[in-house]
């Protein structure tokens, strides 16, 4: 159920961005992860699976940045500001940490 509404909500800003955007642009999502890549690849793969169900393909009409903190904290900051400096169109987030970062990133990009 939490993946299903992760994805709406995910939908949701890509389909509010996208109409601010022209054609040409593809949306970029960022991932804000605490752990590394191998511990979080199962959810990564739901992840993918959830947004190819709804017709998103990373690397065709969708762009994936990551950021894996690999266990240390005092690189969520840094790795949140930069993916709002990316201009991604949703910040999704893995637990607490990881949320409080992108929160303190940005006002404006929506988070999930």
């Amino acid at each position: 159920m939490r993946a299903a509404v992760l994805i709406a909500v995910v939908l949701l800003a890509l389909a509010v961005r996208a109409e601010a955007q022209q054609p040409q642009n593809v949306p970029r999502i960022g991932l804000l992860v605490t752990n590394s890549r191998a511990a979080e690849s199962t959810s990564i793969e739901a992840f993918h699976r959830g947004l190819q169900a709804f017709g998103y393909v990373e690397g065709q009409n969708i762009i994936m940045e990551y950021r894996f903190a690999d266990g240390k904290l005092e690189q969520l900051p840094q790795f949140a500001v930069e993916l709002v400096q990316l201009n991604v169109a949703v910040i999704v987030t893995t637990g607490n940490p990881p949320t409080r970062a992108a929160q303190q990133a940005t006002q404006t990009t929506p988070l999930s």
